[in-house]
């Protein structure tokens, strides 16, 4: 298997992207899109995320971040990737969903393969994560982010989007509070 986009300094900053299986769009409902925001919010309290800019797309969730508690990026993530899957295979179960069936068997026919016993799967292996390394990858990044829901012609501007930063960045009220670029420098090697 590749490292190619494995963390591998705990401490550094990254820009990842964390994306569900088969690139289902799961996030459609505002239940299980707060569901991810209320989960971020709590890893920023309570176990140190440093978040710079985010984007929950329907199908995955873009952030360039660092985390300031022991334990690192990798173990966060772990952690993030299997609270908010028991989350969202729950949601699905309980709320009103039109693709309960389609999703629940979508889930579970992705752990066939697993070798690990596993009822469901949302997200995929990997955190496609890349080590912040320049100015200009931050920026390009920033902007990436910012343009995703642009790209997908879900609004006309990066700041009309409810799941973003770029609202934060247009002093706009926003889902999540986090550390803007502008206002602290991300440190890398």
């Amino acid at each position: 298997m590749s490292d190619k986009y494995k963390i591998k300094d705990n401490e550094a900053a990254y820009f990842i992207t964390l994306t569900t299986v088969g690139w289902v769009d799961v996030f459609t409902r505002l239940n299980q899109k707060l569901a991810l925001i209320n989960s971020l919010k709590y890893c920023q309290k309570q176990k140190g995320l440093v978040i710079f800019a985010w984007c929950l797309m329907p199908s995955h969730l873009h952030m360039l971040c660092r985390v300031e508690k022991e334990g690192g990026l990798s173990a966060l993530l772990r952690d993030f990737k299997k609270f908010t899957s028991k989350q969202i295979v729950q949601l699905t179960m309980d709320e009103p969903e039109s693709r309960r069936e389609w999703l629940l068997k979508h889930f579970k026919d992705s752990c066939v393969h697993l070798k690990k016993e596993q009822d469901y799967k949302v997200w995929q292996d990997g955190n496609h994560a890349v080590e912040v390394f320049s100015n200009r990858f931050i920026y390009e990044k920033l902007e990436y982010i910012h343009r995703n829901p642009v790209e997908e012609m879900i609004v006309a501007k990066p700041e009309d989007y409810l799941f973003s930063s770029a609202r934060n960045y247009a002093d706009l009220e926003s889902l999540l509070d986090i550390i803007t670029i502008d206002s602290k420098l991300i440190t890398y090697k």
